[in-house]
Parts: structure tokens; C-alpha cells; sequence
């Protein structure tokens, strides 16, 4: 397929909708030599501010040296946006050859008389396809819908599994309690992996403490100290839970919520550090700093003061 045909093949197979569980992604991914299983991850579950804790782990990261890729929906202004390595989008041309080796195994199975991937099982598995080509040292991981059933959460070389803030989401498909919701978020907790969490509802909290057996990091926002609110930069002291103190951290991601979810992503760079990808202090200030995140209380004209969000 070409660009052209491949968009129009995953347009005609959106008719299969959503589909939790992870039984299609992982046929799929073994008759593609599960290209997941080479790879490393920071997975990223929550209700709000996923997007923009994948964009500041990213960019430092990123400003640290290493190659990273990271996958994250919905999108701003190109389908292409979905699968990026060093924050740029996957070329049409890649995205062509990538999908019709995905197509061609997904249609396979539905001739073996098992399910047809989904569009997004197949956006996925196509993703962890380039990440694995484009030697990506390190994949940052946004979740679909929820965490437990989502098809990114196939994966085990999971480094951090971070979660955002949670609250009553998707109630049709996840729970119809803040606790069972929590529960499916939780779900990207693997062996072994740090975990890491923004400030959260005393019940949230409780179950991702008793999922980590004492492994789990919280970005607590008492530990936010002279925050400065702006349209174009905002600055703030932190301590992380490990006892660092880090003064006059600065981002240019608008919004009030913003300096929590920069927060979050220091405690899960810190981890990230434990795991063998260090990063140094100038390298993290260069890269929280850089950080864009289109579309998001994003600041379009000065005068008249005009946002987009």
C-alpha cells in the first residue's frame, strides 16, 4: 500500500470499533516476531494530563541523548503524529510500509478464522514495528483507553509505569466507580517496573499502593513550592520523593494543572535513572523548557490574547 491506500484501508476498518482485551494484539504481534519484546518503555495510564507527561518525558529524555520513540492519541493535525521518534512524525512512506506488514498478517488471521485487529491494535503493532527499525533506546507509551485491556499493555520491558491523575472516565468500558476505574489504570503495573503516580483520591491511591508493595513514587503537590503562573512560562521549585530539590524549574506548557504534570515527569525521570537512563540536571531544565505540546492551552495570539485548548 501507499499512504493514500493505507489511510483509506484503516478508514474502511474503523467499522470494528474498540475492542478491550488483549488476545488479537498479542496473535498479531507473534506472527510480526513481536518486535514489543525488543524493546524498553515508559507506560503512561491516567484520566488527564497523559499527553502532556509523554511530551516533557520525551523531550528530556530526548535532551539527555537518547534516541526515543512515543506513541500517543489522539491527534492535532496529522495521523502521522501518533508514531514519532525524537518528536518527529513518522514519514508517509514509513507509515505505508510498516502498515502493510501489519495489514497483511492482520487480514491473515481473519482468513484463519480469528478475529480482525482493530485499527487501533493495528496503529499499535505498526508503531512497535518502526520503534524496533528506528533503534529506539527508549519508547514513551501512552495508553489507548484505561490500561489493563489496552493493547499497548501487551508489553513487558516496561522501565516506569506512570500514572496521572485519575477520575470517573469512560464509565461504559472501565467502571462505574473510581475504585474500579483505578483498578484498569493500575493494570499497567508489570514486575519489577518503578511506578510512579501524580496526587490522587485517597482510594486510588490505596490500590496503587497495594500493586507496588512499596515501590510506588508520588508527586505529592505539597512538595510544589513558589509556582509562577503564565501564558508563556511558568516556574516552580520541587522536591521529589527521593529528597531532591530542584529550584526555579521552568515550562512553557500554559495552564495551571501543568507544573504538577512536570512534576510527575521529574519523579519519573528519577526513577528512569535507577533503571539506566540517567539524565543530568541541566539536561532535564533544557528539556522541560522545550517542551511543546500543540493544541493544549496553547497561546495563538498575544493581541488579541487568543488560546486554543
Amino acid at each position: 500500500m501507499n499512504y493514500k491506500e493505507t489511510m483509506e484501508y484503516l478508514e474502511e476498518m474503523n467499522y470494528l470499533g474498540s475492542v478491550p482485551g488483549l488476545a488479537s494484539i498479542t496473535e498479531l504481534c507473534r506472527r510480526l516476531d513481536n518486535p514489543q519484546d525488543k524493546l524498553k518503555f515508559v507506560h503512561i495510564a491516567g484520566t488527564n494530563g497523559k499527553g502532556s507527561v509523554l511530551a516533557y518525558l520525551s523531550t528530556v529524555l530526548r535532551a539527555a541523548g537518547y534516541r526515543v520513540g512515543r506513541y500517543l492519541s489522539p491527534t492535532l493535525s496529522s495521523y502521522r503524529e501518533r508514531i514519532q521518534v525524537n518528536n518527529v512524525s513518522i514519514l508517509a512512506r514509513e507509515l505505508a510500509e510498516v502498515m502493510s506488514r501489519v495489514r497483511e498478517q492482520a487480514d491473515a488471521m481473519e482468513r484463519d478464522g480469528l478475529a480482525h485487529p482493530t485499527v487501533f491494535e493495528m496503529e499499535t503493532a505498526a508503531g512497535f514495528l518502526y520503534f524496533l527499525e528506528k533503534d529506539c533506546e527508549i519508547v514513551v507509551l501512552e495508553c489507548g483507553l484505561g490500561g489493563l485491556l489496552d493493547a499497548t499493555n501487551l508489553i513487558h520491558g516496561t522501565l516506569a509505569a506512570v500514572i496521572t491523575s485519575v477520575s470517573m472516565d469512560h464509565r461504559n468500558v472501565l467502571g462505574n466507580s473510581l475504585k474500579e476505574i483505578a483498578q484498569q489504570k493500575a493494570g499497567i503495573i508489570k514486575p519489577g517496573a518503578a511506578v510512579v503516580s501524580a496526587a490522587q483520591e485517597p482510594e486510588v491511591l490505596k490500590i496503587l499502593e497495594e500493586k507496588t508493595d512499596g515501590r510506588l513514587r508520588v508527586a505529592e503537590k505539597a512538595r510544589l513550592a513558589g509556582v509562577r503562573y503564565g501564558l508563556e512560562k511558568q516556574r516552580f521549585d520541587y522536591t521529589s520523593s527521593a529528597g531532591r530539590f530542584y529550584k526555579g524549574l521552568e515550562i512553557s506548557v500554559a495552564g495551571t494543572v501543568q507544573p504538577e504534570n512536570a512534576a510527575l515527569a521529574v519523579e519519573a525521570l528519577e526513577a528512569l535513572a535507577e533503571k539506566g537512563f540517567p539524565v543530568e540536571e541541566r539536561q532535564l531544565r533544557s528539556g522541560l523548557i522545550k517542551t511543546r505540546w500543540p493544541g493544549r492551552f496553547e497561546v495563538v495570539s498575544k493581541r488579541p490574547c487568543f488560546v486554543v485548548d
